[in-house]
């Protein structure tokens, strides 16, 4: 679960930051869980239990791949890295997510 008592996340939403966090770079789930922390300004935290059941989710959809490798500390370690298709979907996923924060902040009388 993303949790933290600053922010709590639409379901769906761990995919899209995910995807984001690999956007640039492979990284193992504990860099992804680190990344989208430091992304956030320290607001949203990654708890393994909801991580890695994304990751598999991921790449059962053939979003993001996986290879093993070694770690930073010198353990083994699955790196994860986006497909073609994975960088496209997260495309269609900022946009959907524009859009629904656009919907949001009209409702609330946000400009």
């Amino acid at each position: 679960m993303v949790s933290n008592q600053k922010a709590d996340l639409l379901q769906g939403t761990l995919d899209l930051l995910i995807l984001k966090a690999l956007q640039h770079e492979p990284m193992h789930g504990f860099g992804v869980a680190l990344r989208i922390q430091q992304m956030s300004k320290d607001m949203l935290q990654v708890e393994q239990g909801s991580l890695y059941p994304a990751l598999y989710r991921l790449e059962d959809q053939g979003w993001i791949e996986s290879e093993w490798g070694v770690s930073e500390n010198n353990r083994k370690a699955k790196f994860y890295s986006l497909t073609t298709a994975g960088r496209k979907q997260l495309q269609t996923e900022e946009k959907s997510w524009a859009n629904l924060s656009t919907a949001i902040n009209l409702v609330l009388g946000n400009t």
